[in-house]
């Protein structure tokens, strides 16, 4: 059933993406969107104050394993979005998953496959992903 949604979204990406068709213009616009969601996140800080942003060097004891870690490394956010900035943060990171979608449309890619693959990834190399 997800498949058929991320599918059906993908299909909806392609047929209503008119005006910036063209690989530039895809490109730019991710970045746009990117850069609006760190502006949401700044305003949900600055302007709002419904988040604080609380950040220092991550700090692990010397004796700790990577599993461990996940014990003492922090996020660096205290509080919790407000409705009105999280609605904002949702738009804007769909308006980003939009043009991504955009990209896999031009360049033939399945945006699903890509979930799936990142997925098993994920699951085979655990916290070894991403070091």
């Amino acid at each position: 059933m997800k498949d058929i949604i991320v599918d059906d979204l993908q299909n909806t990406v392609d047929e209503y993406l008119l005006r910036h068709r063209s690989i530039i213009d895809i490109l730019t616009k991710i970045q746009e969107s990117s850069a609006r969601i760190n502006r949401a996140v700044a305003k949900s800080v600055t302007e709002c104050g419904c988040i604080r942003i609380n950040a220092s060097k991550q700090e692990t004891p010397p004796d700790a394993t990577l599993e461990d870690a996940r014990k003492y490394f922090k996020t660096h956010v205290e509080g919790q979005l407000c409705e009105n900035c999280k609605e904002v943060l949702e738009a804007e990171i769909g308006n980003n998953i939009f043009y991504i979608i955009a990209l896999c449309n031009v360049l033939g890619l399945n945006f699903y496959d890509i979930l799936l693959k990142k997925h098993k990834e994920l699951n085979t190399l655990g916290i070894f992903n991403m070091l």
